[in-house]
């Protein structure tokens, strides 16, 4: 499901940020004379083991077990169970990610440009957004930690975190493999088994596959081929050698290949140049007069060493490589007429490495110190063709060179006081090398002139603080307070236009987040409700933006192209409450969600010599959102159980794109809408389950993104989530 697609659906259960992903099988397991409670599961938040209850920050943790009953297919889907997170695919693509929380991040998916929720796969960030709408399988915990993560976690974590955390070694072989069948041809196959590779337990090895397919939801009226389908083959290994109980060393690896289609948009108004071609009636299919091609493919290695010095100190270092190649088509007109269609070739590598030291002896503190250094390499070639009269493109490659130090003590005051301070310090290095130019034709050999053309560097250095005050009012409730920061380094616009817009050849500056938040972690009625509750006040400066601008090409006077232009706009105020809930009523039945309110608005937006914040809009910022879930579960006879969920998830109406809009105009927008989802599971006692589960059952229709271009090329489109989808998985474990 895409976006704040809130599709709490299959599922209901945990919402929260201190809900228990095991909580409904200590509830069904128990006999029904026994005490039903709930149990706070394990997160790594503050890179140590802890529980939801006892971390005095806002994170919402899932279990394997809860995102197969959720039916969590790629990390989109968490939306829904997360207060104040949007996530989706990006515009045309399939694997390519958007993600906002608490109204901060970046749509922009170009290189150069950096996302403002970092993704991390097995403490490995990823740097670009190809490829990082991280399909679900083989999967042991995914932690999404709201709000600045500018301590620990530093690089491009201004909104918060995603952590993706596969399944670890175990020393007895076991597996799963599962068939999902579905509505639209879909046909997901999973696999996975790991053990002991020798008689000691020293040599351990896992390995997981998945093939997800489905047709699309939509056609090329024009081709018969498929547009919003997928085609995607993933595989991920691991193999540890534990040469001691203090000392072992982890590898691992993993690719992915995404053949899928490009996802159809729908025009959302006609386009003034093309008047033959009117809006279609299905939202998903289109006209486009370009190839039916988004490939992505995506690997990465890393390698982990842990060792434990003494009983109070260890010490992890990790080093890791990515890669990702894309080669995308995008007909922003959506018809068979060169209005104007991109071509776009994106290329990326990473290197990073991270030393890290824990300290904790058992007393009254703890903590971690830690370095971390990365090198990227982002370039790539987008050709442009409008009206079939103009021709350019834009090329080169931004280079990026990080250094960091942090550190993040916790004091135990007194038994029920607690003060947590850290520091993080960041140098970075980026140089963008930028050649762009106009062409004769569509060979894109001949030039005519160049609109950009430099070789630059800027450092960015950054201090982010934080201290946190937690208080343990008693067993059960734990409140604190946070004031933190986060920062997401500058740069320079890669697509710069130069001749027409002389200031996009500048460097954009970093920007800033800090944060206040107070919060409280209850539990009630001997453990059988969970409530957590946060609010929180950010001052968000020099916020980056990525707008299309249009532009006069030839000097006539009319808007007759436009660039991909980025600013700074200024500053913002962003203030939110987050509630999340789960409560067992009786051991049959589970009650959760989760409640959002953000307010979020610009103080300051310069354009053209003028302050428009009163007349701008926050991109990704529902100011309500929520869902309602109940689930029913009950043993069988034969030691097996069935369990039955629905599930009503809210969002407000939001501005769905990132763009300058002047008084009179209107942006893409999505109304408030609602989605119903519901789901059956039955586990047979043995190695067995099934599932049926049905998504968006309504069949709603609701825009995620979109393009404006209206000004110079006609175009206004949206791109829009999923429709009704239902599927049946037999799974077998062993």
């Amino acid at each position: 499901m895409k976006r704040n697609h809130l599709s709490l659906a299959i599922g209901l259960t945990l919402s929260l940020a201190a809900v228990q992903a095991h909580a409904q099988d200590a509830a069904a397991a128990a006999p029904a004379s026994d005490e039903v409670t709930l149990d706070a599961v394990q997160v790594t938040a503050r890179k140590r083991e802890e529980t939801l209850q006892e971390v005095p920050v806002a994170v919402t943790a899932f279990t394997a077990e809860t995102l197969d009953k959720l039916n969590i297919r790629d990390i989109s889907d968490l939306d829904a169970q997360v207060p104040n997170l949007t996530i989706y695919a990006a515009r045309g693509s399939s694997s390519t990610v958007t993600a906002y929380i608490r109204g901060v991040g970046q749509s922009d998916p170009l290189w150069g440009v950096d996302p403002g929720v970092g993704i991390y796969l097995d403490d490995v960030y990823i740097a670009r957004p190809q490829g990082a709408l991280l399909d679900v399988f083989d999967v042991e915990r995914i932690e999404v930690l709201r709000g600045p993560q500018g301590t620990l976690y530093g690089k491009n974590t201004v909104g918060g975190a995603i952590k993706y955390i596969s399944r670890g070694l175990p020393t007895e072989t076991s597996g799963n493999a599962s068939v999902t069948v579905g509505n639209y041809g879909q046909m997901d196959v999973k696999a996975a088994i790991g053990g002991s590779l020798d008689e000691r337990d020293a040599l351990r090895g896992r390995i997981a596959v998945a093939s997800l397919s489905r047709d699309g939801f939509g056609e090329n009226t024009r081709t018969n081929q498929d547009v919003s389908d997928k085609e995607i083959l993933a595989m991920r290994g691991q193999l540890g050698a534990y040469v001691t109980e203090d000392l072992n060393f982890q590898f691992a690896f993993d690719w992915m290949e995404d053949q899928s289609g490009v996802r159809g948009a729908k025009m959302l108004s006609p386009n003034r140049f093309t008047p033959l071609y009117q809006p279609m009636d299905d939202r998903y299919d289109v006209r486009n007069g370009m190839p039916n091609v988004n490939d992505t493919t995506l690997k990465g290695i890393s390698a982990t060493a842990n060792w434990r010095i003494n009983d109070s100190w260890n010490v992890k270092f990790v080093t890791a490589k990515r890669e990702s190649d894309t080669e995308t088509n995008i007909d922003f007109d959506t018809t068979p007429q060169p209005i104007a269609d991109v071509k776009a070739f994106y290329r990326d590598q990473q290197v990073s490495n991270e030393l890290q030291l824990n300290y904790d002896a058992g007393g009254r503190h703890r903590g971690v110190l830690g370095i971390y250094q990365f090198s990227g390499e982002a370039g790539g070639q987008v050709r442009n063709n409008f009206f079939g009269l103009l021709f350019g493109d834009t090329q080169g490659t931004v280079y990026t060179d990080s250094i960091a130090a942090y550190g993040d003590w916790s004091f135990d005051v007194t038994d029920q006081f607690n003060v947590d301070v850290g520091i993080r310090f960041t140098d970075e290095d980026k140089r963008a090398d930028v050649l762009n130019r106009g062409y004769t034709n569509g060979t894109y050999t001949v030039p005519t002139n160049i609109v950009a053309n430099f070789d630059k560097t800027i450092n960015f250095t950054n201090v982010a603080p934080k201290i946190s005050l937690g208080y343990q009012l008693n067993d059960d409730i734990l409140i604190y307070g946070l004031a933190t920061r986060g920062f997401k380094s500058g740069g320079y616009n890669i697509r710069a236009q130069a001749t027409a817009v002389p200031r996009s050849a500048e460097p954009f500056d970093d920007e800033v987040v800090d944060s206040f938040e107070a919060g409280a972690k209850m539990s009630f009625l001997d453990q059988r409700l969970f409530l957590n509750v946060s609010a929180f006040h950010n001052k968000y400066e020099d916020i980056q933006l990525s707008v299309f601008t249009s532009y006069d090409s030839d000097g006539n006077g009319s808007l007759d192209a436009f660039f991909g232009d980025f600013t700074n706009a200024g500053s913002g105020t962003v203030n939110g409450v987050e509630v999340e809930y789960q409560w067992l009523p009786t051991r049959n039945w589970l009650i959760s969600g989760n409640f959002a309110y953000l307010d979020a608005k610009y103080d300051e937006f310069i354009y053209l010599g003028q302050n428009i914040a009163d007349e701008q809009e926050f991109t990704n910022a529902p100011e309500f959102s929520g869902a309602f879930n109940v689930e029913y579960r009950t043993d069988l006879a034969n030691g097996g159980d069935l369990s039955a969920r629905l599930g009503y998830s809210y969002q407000d109406d939001v501005v769905a794109t990132t763009e300058i809009v002047r008084t009179g105009a209107l942006p893409i927008t999505q109304d408030a809408y609602g989605l119903l989802n519901a789901g059956v599971i039955w586990n047979t006692g043995g190695a067995w389950s099934f599932s049926l589960q049905g998504t968006n059952l309504g069949d709603k229709e609701y825009r995620t993104t979109g393009y404006n271009l209206n000004a110079a090329l006609g175009v206004v489109t949206g791109f829009y989530g999923p429709p009704r989808q239902y599927s049946l998985t037999a799974r077998y474990e062993f």
